[in-house]
């Protein structure tokens, strides 16, 4: 055993419920030990609905090529006294990926291990909105180096890289269609990111990653059907259907920002009207700020500066400023609503940090969706309203690298019998 004492291994990844048919049985073994930190073979047998021998094999053979070790496992509370129960644990040190997200502010990164594990983050200042795809390359890359340079590693170490980037993202292919960080459409950020890092990338839209954020180590972890909302310089939102991320049939879908809640409305930054996000997402409100305080929109005047302003003004009685949040929560209102009405998941999580500092009372917002839901509905979707993290969008790249590469490192097939 690897350790002297039980660990408290908190596990990561969707809790697993029973066995796949479709799935190889070595990687359920793999998820389901990771899933919980630390468990027991008959505690896999039990989760898995699979025979005791059939975890014998297989764990044998994790730990022979090792992806698994055997760890001390905490004693039921009822349990006699003896020998203490040997669990299972993954072997962190058998794979490393990074998880990065780039944006208009800050570009984020994380360290990961297979065991998912952060061993080390980073994050430094993104150089200027609307860069070409050769300066964000190189942000990127040197995002990387440092970070490796942190943990000691080196890129040959990294098994995968999951990127997360504002806008729209074909993930199956890569592609960037539009972002408002890139000047340009159509860049394929996967094919560029492993050509400068030689290594495998994988590439997804902010909102889902921050959604993979949840799925893997967050709230969603326990539940079947959940969706996250983001409101920033944006507004995206990410769906979770019977524990898997939802991207529709082309990979593209989800685009609650670009829902139209006004014909011929606002002009949103995507070049249509009408757009939720053009009442909703700072640069949004930052426009009507200007207005409501006088100031133009310039660089001595930035969306930041503007909405603190702007806040302060509300928090101070000013009706106008007052007027534009409670003007945007009663839109994040309808998009919540429609949202329950379409999906119908067990919870909602709205990740913002003005909204919970400076728009529209929480309070009101949520009394606001109730009222929109049809009667005789029976209670919604709970909805939690909360300040998102600065390195939760990397920690759901570094899931989204996860969900790929260990399976990829796993496709070893059983030379052993192996009977469910």
């Amino acid at each position: 055993m690897s350790e002297t004492g039980p660990v408290d291994r908190a596990g990561c990844g969707p809790r697993l419920r029973k066995a796949a048919e479709n799935r190889p049985l070595r990687l359920q073994v793999f998820e389901a030990v990771r899933s919980a930190g630390c468990l027991p073979r008959a505690e896999i047998a039990r989760a898995l609905g699979i025979s005791a021998a059939s975890v014998t094999a297989v764990t044998a053979e994790l730990i022979l090529d090792g992806f698994l070790e055997e760890v001390p496992a905490t004693p039921p509370r009822d349990a006699a006294r003896g020998r203490p129960p040997v669990g299972l644990a993954v072997t962190g040190g058998a794979g490393f990926v990074i998880g990065l997200k780039l944006s208009d502010e800050a570009h984020t990164a994380i360290l990961a291990d297979f065991a998912g594990t952060i061993l080390a983050e980073i994050a430094h200042p993104a150089s200027s909105l609307r860069k070409p795809s050769g300066r964000i390359l190189a942000e990127l890359e040197h995002l990387v180096a440092a970070l490796l340079a942190q943990a000691g590693l080196t890129l040959d170490q990294v098994a995968g890289v999951g990127i997360g980037i504002t806008g729209m993202v074909d993930h199956q292919a890569g592609a960037v269609l539009w972002s408002p960080i890139l000047d340009g459409r159509g860049l394929n950020l996967r094919d560029a990111a492993q050509d400068r890092l030689g290594r495998p990338v994988f590439v997804d839209n902010d909102a889902n990653l921050l959604t993979l954020s949840e799925l893997w180590f967050g709230a969603g972890r326990e539940l079947d059907d959940f969706a996250v909302v983001t409101i920033e310089n944006g507004v995206g939102m990410g769906v979770v259907i019977d524990s898997a991320l939802y991207r529709g049939a082309r990979g593209t879908g989800l685009e609650l920002g670009h829902t139209k809640v006004q014909l011929d409305g606002a002009l949103c930054r995507c070049g249509r009207r009408g757009c939720l996000e053009a009442y909703l997402a700072d640069y949004a409100l930052a426009r009507e700020a200007a207005t409501a305080l006088g100031h133009s929109i310039r660089a001595e005047h930035s969306p930041d500066t503007l909405l603190d302003a702007l806040g302060a003004a509300a928090r101070a009685g000013d009706d106008a400023a007052q007027s534009i949040f409670w003007r945007a929560g009663r839109y994040l209102a309808i998009g919540l609503s429609n949202v329950i009405q379409i999906f119908d998941p067990e919870l909602i999580i709205v990740s913002s940090d003005r909204l919970t500092r400076d728009h529209a009372d929480p309070g009101t917002i949520l009394r606001d969706v109730e009222a929109l839901s049809p009667a005789g509905r029976r209670p919604g979707a709970r909805v939690e309203i909360r300040p998102r993290g600065d390195f939760a969008w990397a920690r759901g790249g570094a899931a989204l690298a996860l969900s790929t590469v260990t399976g990829q490192a796993l496709e070893r097939p059983s030379v052993l019998p192996i009977g469910i």
